[in-house]
């Protein structure tokens, strides 16, 4: 699986960014996906993560009620829409998928994206 992220960018505090991330091959529909970031002088932390038939979620704390994780399984897409943005969401996110799942910890994660960078200015 290959994963192209997409979708970051500047944005004032307070606002919303809608990030995506394009699946190469034809068993996507079977991994778990997840987002994680990673700010500068920091270790990349666990976001979100959605299960392969998008039943189950997961959400860091310090997200909860203002991130929003999906999965188009047609398109091979799976998005965090991000509201409400806080200068500390600063970070380059990630997209990973992994069989099983959808797990926390990204040990658990077989295939990563290459990031894109979400910056929040106050």
């Amino acid at each position: 699986v290959q994963l192209q992220a997409s979708g970051g960018g500047l944005v004032q505090a307070g606002g919303s960014l809608r990030l995506s991330c394009v699946a190469s091959g034809r068993t996507f529909s079977t991994y778990a996906l997840g987002w994680f970031r990673q700010a500068p002088g920091e270790e990349r932390e666990f976001v979100a993560s959605i299960a392969w038939g998008a039943i189950s979620t997961y959400y860091a704390d310090s997200v909860k009620g203002r991130f929003t994780i999906s999965r188009d399984n047609a398109k091979n897409t799976v998005y965090l829409q991000m509201n409400s943005l806080k200068p500390e969401d600063t970070a380059v996110y990630y997209c990973a998928a992994e069989l099983g799942g959808p797990g926390t910890e990204r040990g658990r994660y077989d295939y990563w994206g290459q990031g894109t960078q979400v910056t929040v200015s106050s």
